[in-house]
């Protein structure tokens, strides 16, 4: 087992009853969800500099957070549906995660987001927790300042988008 299974499976394992064999299978589950990639939709920013627009996964200062969500799969004519590998991936997911909400009380984007950072050093994850409660606040300052507060609004939000980027959160 690789180090980032054995944390997931120690904080899953922690939260569960004593089962013996079912605690079992729920470590080698949770083993196979974390060694597969997780399917992380990344924030899409709008960005404006000098009169000229460009998108980027990489915050800019004022950028704009844009819905760039994927199409789950194109229709054929004759009614069966092709879906790409992250999109049946993500589906799979959605099903387990659903499956097994009563035994860990986690939405299927709370797993996303553990699956994404079961790789990421204590310090880092700490980190990440720290910015996911910080950064609606620095939103919603950004959003309502004026003038001369917004600039220093947008920069310390900035700040934090490219804190939350660098440590792949």
């Amino acid at each position: 087992m690789s180090r980032s299974s054995i944390h997931m499976t120690r904080v899953f394992h922690t939260s569960l009853p004593k089962g013996g064999l079912f605690v079992g299978v729920i470590a080698v589950a949770l083993h196979l969800l974390s060694a597969s990639s997780a399917y992380a939709q990344p924030k899409v920013y709008r960005c404006e500099a000098n009169g000229k627009v460009s998108y980027s996964d990489a915050p800019c200062v004022g950028a704009k957070v844009i819905d760039a969500t994927p199409t789950q799969g194109m229709d054929k004519m004759g009614g069966s549906s092709r879906k790409g590998r992250e999109v049946q991936q993500d589906e799979f997911h959605r099903q387990f995660d659903n499956a097994l909400r009563p035994l860990h009380g986690r939405s299927h984007e709370d797993m996303n987001v553990a699956r994404r950072r079961v790789n990421l050093s204590a310090s880092d994850q700490v980190q990440c927790s720290h910015l996911d409660r910080l950064m609606p606040s620095l939103e919603a300052d950004a959003n309502q300042a004026k003038a001369e507060a917004k600039a220093r609004a947008d920069v310390e939000l900035y700040k934090a988008r490219k804190r939350f980027f660098d440590l792949k959160c």
